[in-house]
């Protein structure tokens, strides 16, 4: 069978005659058109006499490719999901018993973890009843928010909100605080045996219950109402019939979006049952690299600088900071400009104003800074499988410092009590 030439072959094509046993140097160079409407590697022949004497075997590599390239087209209209949306085989019905809910999904059974944590099976997708106010994308078959892609293409500006917009019934500070109240109760929770779905019921119903919308549902396809990240997990986690052990880290990442039409995006990292020192301090880590980064917010802070503190304060403490993800404005959508990175040296750009609202939310790994994707497209955990924890905030940019909309009650400046995120 004549097969597609690898790339050895690719290599010489660019400097011998395509033609098998053809010895003959490349002095006319004459490229095949075919190869070139295909979109394939360029190949040549000595002249057009070699070219139409071997055209019927060379034509075999553009049948094997046209056939590849209706397969991927065919493939892509079966398939109306996001690139982000989540492979099939991966939910099943709550009824089924212990072993088939946490056995492995579909696309985890020949999948290469680079850590110790597995994932299990999910719940169906938990309804939002219709007296709710939902995002844009709630509803979209792909999960797509349109007035994020418009403004991502029309607006370089940082937005600055107005009393208004912060104070109204539903305002930002709303939003935040309903937010502040979703993750309490959902960490009360926390504790050994309870499965990370089980955390997702909560903090679906406890949204509803406080007319909010959980954000990350459905946005980009995204599955639950929480993500939780164990362990070697970074950000994204998606809610599993697994059960938390006893030793774990758990990050909980909660946003909620109000009837005013405000998103409230925090996080934090909690220590259950038996973690030993090496976690601990890995947690105290990402709390204090927020703590540090927050001290800096004021009006004439450049956006950039945030992360060489951060920086500093992981690598004092034998850490490293994750790269690809990054803090980033926040308000009437979930993500808009500012890009607040959490590493040292990048190119940030705007100056902090007053009324500029954005989360800062350094993820902070115990080994290298490296991340790798899951195969169900969300889940962002370590490559070398080491622990990752994280702490966020929203926060406002005040005439002369910072206000922690999404602060715990009583605490305007963050304070570590090891108590408080310990279960």
């Amino acid at each position: 069978h004549n097969q597609p030439p690898n790339t050895r072959n690719l290599i010489n094509m660019a400097t011998k005659c395509a033609s098998p046993g053809c010895t003959k140097p490349l002095e006319a160079k004459l490229a095949c058109p075919k190869c070139i409407q295909l979109n394939l590697p360029t190949t040549y022949f000595c002249s057009q006499e070699c070219f139409k004497a071997n055209y019927a075997s060379h034509n075999e590599i553009h049948k094997i490719a046209k056939r590849v390239m209706e397969a991927q087209a065919a493939a892509k209209a079966q398939a109306p999901g996001h690139r982000k949306t989540p492979p099939d085989g991966i939910t099943c019905d709550p009824d089924e018993s212990v072993d088939v809910r946490r056995s492995l999904p579909s696309w985890a059974k020949h999948y290469s973890f680079t850590g110790e944590l597995r994932p299990a099976l999910l719940s169906p997708k938990r309804v939002v009843p219709p007296s709710i106010r939902r995002p844009d994308y709630a509803d979209e078959i792909q999960g797509i928010s349109m007035s994020e892609q418009r403004d991502r293409a029309n607006n370089k500006a940082i937005r600055v909100y107005s009393s208004a917009e912060l104070d109204g019934e539903n305002g930002l500070r709303h939003t935040c605080a309903m937010g502040r109240e979703v993750l309490d109760v959902a960490g009360k929770a926390l504790r050994p045996g309870v499965t990370t779905d089980e955390i997702d019921r909560i903090v679906h119903e406890a949204s509803i219950e406080r007319d909010c919308y959980p954000s990350p549902l459905n946005y980009y396809n995204f599955p639950k109402s929480v993500c939780t990240s164990v362990n070697e997990v970074i950000c994204h986690g998606i809610p599993d019939y697994r059960e938390i052990q006893d030793g774990d880290i758990v990050n909980l990442d909660i946003t909620t979006f109000n009837r005013g039409g405000y998103h409230g995006d925090l996080n934090e990292t909690f220590c259950v049952g038996n973690v030993d020192e090496e976690g601990k301090k890995l947690v105290k880590t990402a709390f204090e690299c927020l703590q540090t980064a927050l001290a800096m917010v004021k009006p004439g802070t450049l956006y950039r600088d945030l992360g060489t503190k951060i920086h500093k304060h992981a690598v004092a403490n034998g850490c490293s900071v994750v790269r690809t993800y990054c803090g980033h404005g926040i308000g009437s959508l979930f993500h808009t400009a500012p890009n607040v990175p959490h590493y040292h040296k990048n190119k940030a750009k705007g100056i902090m104003k007053a009324g500029h609202v954005f989360t800062v939310e350094p993820m902070i790994n115990l080994g290298v800074p490296g991340d790798a994707t899951w195969g169900d497209n969300w889940t962002a955990v370590t490559t070398d499988g080491k622990r990752s924890a994280q702490f966020e905030h929203t926060v406002l940019v005040t005439d002369n410092g910072c206000e922690i909309l999404t602060a715990r009650e009583n605490e305007p400046v963050m304070c570590w009590n090891e108590d408080l995120i310990s279960r």
